[in-house]
């Protein structure tokens, strides 16, 4: 009877274990079959946001599936990270995010709850979104050794606003290799310190041209450089501030990745339609508008490999710097 009972188990147990794969494979063939949440760590307004809902809309369209943007600031994108990474890995949430939590985080903060390796998908790069170290007008400098020579003549005057980990670092950079006393003010979001950059509040802003495209075009604000050493195509008369100090380099990648764990044919199928967007002109020029590059890699796997060179290269610009992890 025992034994009678035991195979009835086991062939029960077998039948569930066949049904649910076959049921995990239908419903990754049928992948989307239901709306997609792409997650974003920053606030409504700043550049992450505005490349994810243009790059969101039209992957909704080649997939089928509408693409609904859910911004989830705060704590420098750690809680957005946190949630992707404790996510369903089926492909039904995704998380468009930048070095700041891939590449900064990891050696700016403590007590990190995520790993920017072991708990994500990496499925591709979207591009860069370009920095531009702006001064409010009243600084009296017209470039970047005027600013520096400025700063060495006031010690502790001026101030430089920090609302992401790229405006941080490259502040911090260039600090460090210009040997000046400039001030730190930390900020939650890019509009804030955009706005307390043109009431004088900060005198210096490392910005990204996503939030700060529009303002960077006007007389409120003074563009003194770009912080990409290979300079910026949509701001080409601007230098890069490696001209006056050599070998800063510093710019923000965007990506999109999955929970860990997330099926190859979702990854590939998502990875496909990605690629086919941002080869599209029309989208492309829509992101220039909003002072974004277009640079997608090709494969997961080279994004992949990508997303670690960054990690180490970041970690080398944070000890360069000496910036203390909080």
């Amino acid at each position: 009877m025992q034994r009678r009972q035991w195979w009835a188990t086991l062939a029960l147990t077998a039948i569930a274990t066949v049904t649910t794969a076959a049921y995990a494979s239908t419903a990754q063939g049928n992948y989307p079959n239901a709306p997609i949440t792409m997650i974003v760590p920053f606030a409504a307004g700043s550049g992450t946001d505005a490349v994810a809902r243009a790059v969101g809309q039209k992957l909704g369209e080649r997939l089928q599936q509408p693409v609904i943007v859910d911004n989830r600031a705060g704590a420098n994108a750690q809680i957005a990270a946190g949630l992707v990474a404790k996510a369903k890995p089926d492909g039904y949430t995704l998380f468009m995010t930048t070095n700041t939590s891939h590449s900064a985080n990891p050696w700016l903060v403590k007590s990190l709850k995520y790993d920017p390796i072991k708990d994500f998908t990496p499925i591709a790069r979207v591009g860069e979104l370009p920095f531009a170290l702006a001064v409010h007008p009243s600084v009296p400098a017209d470039s970047v050794q005027a600013l520096i020579d400025y700063a060495k003549a006031n010690p502790g005057k001026l101030s430089y606003a920090t609302p992401n980990s790229t405006s941080l670092v490259a502040s911090e950079t260039l600090r460090f290799l210009s040997k000046t006393d400039i001030v730190g003010v930390p900020y939650k979001s890019s509009p804030q310190a955009l706005t307390d950059l043109m009431g004088n509040q900060v005198q210096m802003y490392v910005v990204d041209l996503g939030s700060g495209w529009s303002m960077l075009k006007t007389d409120r604000v003074r563009t003194l450089a770009v912080t990409a050493a290979k300079g910026s195509k949509i701001l080409p008369n601007v230098p890069p501030i490696g001209k006056t100090l050599p070998g800063f380099d510093i710019t923000s990648w965007n990506g999109i990745f999955a929970p860990a764990g997330t099926p190859p044919e979702v990854v590939n199928k998502i990875n496909g339609a990605l690629q086919a967007v941002l080869a599209d002109e029309a989208v492309q020029k829509q992101l220039e508008q909003i002072g974004f590059e277009v640079w997608p890699t090709k494969t997961p796997q080279e994004f992949a490999q990508y997303v670690s060179e960054q990690l180490a290269y970041w970690g080398r610009l944070v000890k360069q710097a000496d910036i203390p992890a909080q």
